[in-house]
């Protein structure tokens, strides 16, 4: 009997640490995807007519799956506190949802690269191509990309010299530029949902092996 209680306080304990860990991790994936939407360079690649939805969409299940962790890290430490199978059977449904939310924001991050980069390629040779056809007219967004990117052009600079910035001291191809930038983004959004994952599987694990310790010292009783 003391054998039982004295595990069950450990698992306890390691469960009521790692929900403290949980929270904090939600946090700072909160703060990753928040920082990578309204970064300066990401932030400069939306126009006031198109945005690319199909690169935010992945950052939004990143942020919606940090906030959902903070709250059941949170409601995680009561339930491991209060010893309550139903808080803790919750807690373990909630998990679940995550791993999923994680995992698909991880897969996206992988395969949807070059969908979100021809997405933005594709709002950027609009506007270059609005401005070749129409050069007194000028483009905001053509500046806006290439301010952000720091780049001009596509093959050459010649066609839109007047758009870029004058600080620029080689060539830089802006779709070569946008893919780069798209990749390494999403990349990160990749590790870090796969990452999230891992941990919530030691969280479930956590979580059931305290709800059979619990139930086994009831049923003791």
């Amino acid at each position: 009997m003391g054998r039982v209680q004295g595990g069950m306080r450990c698992v306890k304990f390691l469960l009521f640490i790692f929900n403290f860990i949980f929270w904090l991790a939600g946090s700072a994936v909160v703060a990753f995807g928040l920082w990578l939407r309204f970064g300066e360079v990401v932030r400069d690649l939306t126009t006031e007519e198109k945005s690319p939805e199909y690169f935010y969409m992945g950052l939004y299940v990143l942020v919606g799956a940090g906030i959902l962790m903070m709250t059941v890290g949170f409601f995680g430490c009561c339930g491991a506190a209060r010893e309550s199978q139903c808080l803790l059977g919750a807690f373990f449904t909630c998990l679940l949802v995550i791993f999923a939310a994680e995992v698909t924001a991880g897969v996206f991050a992988f395969i949807g690269k070059k969908a979100a980069v021809d997405e933005v390629q594709a709002i950027y040779n609009e506007a270059y191509d609005n401005y070749i056809k129409d050069a007194e007219k000028g483009n905001k967004t053509l500046i806006q990309f290439h301010d952000a990117l720091q780049c001009c052009g596509k093959e050459s600079d010649v066609p839109v010299k007047a758009t870029c910035p004058k600080d620029i001291q080689e060539h830089k191809n802006c779709l070569e530029e946008i893919q780069s930038l798209i990749n390494s983004k999403l990349h990160l959004v990749g590790i870090v949902g796969i990452a999230i994952a891992g941990i919530t599987i030691f969280g479930m694990i956590f979580s059931m092996v305290l709800c059979c310790a619990i139930r086994n010292t009831r049923d003791m009783l």
